[in-house]
Order: structure tokens, then sequence, then C-alpha cells
């Protein structure tokens, strides 16, 4: 790319980076958020993410192309991500770059290093732990802000279950909301010892927290068996897992009515169930779910940082 094509990019991205920080700025001061979405792929050519924690950003390429020289198009973006940090007024040495691709199994828990670059952000009143070096993803999703506060409005005096909890950001405002109880189930060990530390950062950890590690299909036949009820529970699962850990291939296009329908024995009568996927050709049945109730929350859900009306997919139901 020749000098004159590049410096006019960096003015395009610069403007564009200036101009959302300005017109989120008074939504993140009202909110109380610390970690928010500053670029969103907004120009074609250049197709990054990049989200702000604190006094840091946190890029990733979203490719789906291959390119004829990595080490050039890494020196492009690199370019380009030094000039997002200083119309941030943020240090060089505060970037975090990643590329990101289509993790499967047990590679959206590996590692890409042992850095350990670990800070406390806030969110409507909440403080999480974000790991912005190590995993592929930050520790918190930040397109369901919205939606863990709906949560978080319905929850006082419910038992709440949380399936692929991930970190544990919709039990602890769960907990917030005042749940009589929450349930975090996930297949790792590390994101479920990182939600205890959630819970613990916000004066919230008890004896009405646990912490179960466990496939959610056997999951739900086992606390079945048990007679476990619940008068809430959320499922955000990853798009697709083949797992080790697990006997269950998971394909959410193909399971999603599955995973709902195995919950109902678990639900109490009018019990609340909030489900989203990230899977951007998601196409729901619902003639295949027995609930009686299927709203779409997708564009309610949504926040105001994400040019991606697609992010996800967000559905409320009702037993």
């Amino acid at each position: 790319m020749n000098n004159e094509k590049l410096n006019q990019q960096k003015v395009f991205f610069t403007n564009r980076i200036k101009k959302n920080e300005k017109l989120l700025r008074k939504w993140r001061k009202k909110e109380n958020i610390t970690c928010w979405r500053v670029y969103d792929k907004d120009i074609p050519e250049i197709p990054v993410v990049i989200e702000c924690y604190n006094n840091a950003i946190h890029a990733a390429e979203y490719r789906t192309f291959k390119v004829e020289d990595e080490k050039a198009r890494e020196f492009w973006l690199t370019d380009l991500l030094k000039v997002a940090a200083a119309a941030l007024g943020i240090s060089e040495e505060n970037i975090y770059f990643k590329f990101r691709k289509r993790q499967k199994g047990l590679q959206q828990y590996e590692k890409f290093a042992e850095i350990r670059r670990r800070m406390i952000v806030e969110e409507n009143s909440l403080r999480f732990i974000v790991n912005l070096t190590d995993y592929v993803d930050t520790g918190l999703f930040l397109d369901h802000r919205i939606t863990r506060d709906m949560v978080r409005s319905i929850c006082e005096g419910r038992r709440v279950l949380n399936l692929f909890s991930y970190t544990g950001s919709f039990s602890v405002y769960a907990a917030d909301g005042g749940a009589d109880q929450t349930v975090s189930v996930d297949l790792s060990n590390t994101y479920l010892s990182w939600a205890e530390e959630n819970f613990r950062l916000n004066g919230l950890y008890s004896g009405k927290q646990k912490f179960i590690k466990d496939d959610v299909f056997h999951y739900l036949k086992e606390a079945q068996k048990k007679g476990e009820r619940f008068d809430l529970a959320i499922i955000d699962p990853p798009t697709f897992s083949n797992s080790k850990m697990s006997n269950h291939v998971l394909d959410i296009q193909k399971d999603y009515a599955k995973l709902l329908n195995n919950l109902l024995p678990l639900l109490n009568s009018d019990a609340d169930v909030f489900f989203s996927t990230n899977f951007t050709r998601f196409k729901p049945d619902n003639t295949a779910l027995m609930y009686t109730k299927i709203e779409d929350l997708t564009k309610a859900t949504i926040p105001p940082d994400f040019r991606n009306k697609k992010i996800h997919y967000c559905y409320h139901l009702k037993k």
C-alpha cells in the first residue's frame, strides 16, 4: 500500500474513532461504563473491532479472506491501531491486538499467552475482571450489557440458573438483583473460578451461589432426577463445541430447541428464560419449542456502541 493511501486511511480512521467516542461519551457516563466498543468495522476496508477497557484498547481483526503477506498486513494494522490509540488519548503500550478466527471445542478455553494483563472494569454499577491478553475473549461480552440488566431487574427472590455461564457476569447481575440463589454451569474450571472472583469483587459471594463444572446436557438430565427447580434461566451457548469434556457435540442451530425443551422440567410455573446466540445465520423455529410465550428481544438488547445489529439474537421465553 502506498503512503498516500495509508495516510488517507489514517485520516478517515481517526475521524471515525473521534466521532464515535464523542457520540457515546454522555451515554457512557450516565450508565457508569468503562468498557465499550468504539469501532465496529465501520469502514469496510478496515475490518477491525476495537473495544476500550479503562485506559487500554483491545482489538481483533475479523477476516474472512486470505492475504499474500501476513507480516505486511500486521504492520499495517498495528500502524492503524496506534492512530486509534492516539485519537483516544491511550498509550501505545496499552494496545492489545488479536486475530479472530472461528473457535471450536476446547479452543475457546485455550490461552494465547501467560501475560495476565488483567484489570477491573465497571458496568452498570458492577465491577468485573477482564483479561486482555491470554484468551480469545476478555471475560466480558459487551454486547449483552442490556440483557444482563434486564435479568437483574426481575431476579429478586428467585432461583436463577446460568448455563454456559463463562465468567459468571449474568450470575453476578442476578445476585445484585436480589436472586435467592444462582447456579452457574460451565465446562471450564478456569472460568468458574473467574466467576467466583467476580462475585467476591462485588461483595456478593455467599452460600447462595453454586458453581458447577459439567456438560450442560448432562447437568439438565441429572438436575431433573434430583428435582431441581428454577424461576429464571439464562442460556448463552457457543455456536459450536466439540469439547472432549463433553459427550455431546453442540451445534446451536440444530440443538437449540432440544436444549430449551430439556430445560422445561426444571422450571417452576411462570418461569422466565433468556436465550441468546451469536450465530449470525441463526434461524429460529418456534414450532419446535414447547413454551407458552416467545418474545424476540434482539433489537432491544443491542447496545448503542455496537454498529453491528446482528451481533447476537436474543429471546425471552415463558414456560
